[in-house]
């Protein structure tokens, strides 16, 4: 008998990927730099200088990382603002058929987010798809860190995926290196956070849309 090949799995994220934030994001982002007297900035520019950690893309801007006090004010701001601004914001463009044909097709999905846990559940179920997901799980700690060790502990929970057939789908570099990190790929979307060019050079492909993104991931897991 041959052996078991488990099937493919894409661990979606959220913000800037399945939910389409990112009008929200930089509203929420200038909100927080009033707060220390930075000037507001652009959603291009945000896309070109974003980075994860994001205390890192605050030091982009202020030539110096933010103080502890100033990280406190900062990101209070941006987390109320963005759930004022966020009520307005839906699914990206043509993500639920592509969730359901991924999903009619044998294969499973979850979500991995540092948007909060207690914020994320019950907006992935308000919003009709939670029946797509075999896992959703959003960040329990404090912000501003890295995805990379959610990431580990989130594929370790997963019963019956391999890293190796895992495919993540994410609009910022961070997730390459998350997936990395949980011996997974990684496929990059331009639609979000991070422009073509600061998502190029990570290592993994780089498409223009989620159902690209689908594409791809499908190609990468049957190769694994």
């Amino acid at each position: 008998m041959g052996r078991h090949i488990p099937a493919a799995h894409i661990v979606w994220d959220w913000n800037g990927t399945l939910f389409h934030d990112n009008e929200a994001i930089i509203r929420a982002t200038n909100a927080a730099f009033a707060e220390i007297g930075l000037p507001p900035i652009t959603l291009e520019k945000y896309r070109a200088l974003y980075t994860v950690p994001v205390p890192k893309f605050y030091e982009r801007l202020m030539g110096r990382l933010p103080t502890h006090d100033e990280w406190v004010l900062m990101d209070g701001a941006f987390q109320r603002h963005y759930a004022l601004h966020s009520v307005a914001c839906g699914l990206a463009e043509g993500v639920e058929p592509l969730l359901a044909g991924w999903q009619d097709a044998g294969r499973s999905q979850s979500i991995l987010s540092l948007y909060g846990h207690e914020q994320l559940v019950p907006l992935v179920s308000q919003l009709g798809i939670a029946e797509r997901f075999v896992r959703v799980d959003g960040r329990t700690g404090p912000s501003g860190g890295s995805k990379a060790e959610h990431m580990v502990r989130h594929l370790r929970a997963l019963r019956g995926v391999a890293p190796e057939r895992t495919v993540v789908i994410g609009d910022a570099a961070d997730d390459a290196v998350a997936a990395l990190a949980a011996g997974a790929h990684a496929v990059l979307w331009t639609g979000g956070s991070h422009s073509r060019a600061g998502l190029e050079g990570v290592g993994a492909p780089v498409v223009d849309t989620l159902a690209e993104a689908v594409r791809e991931a499908e190609r990468i897991a049957a190769a694994a």
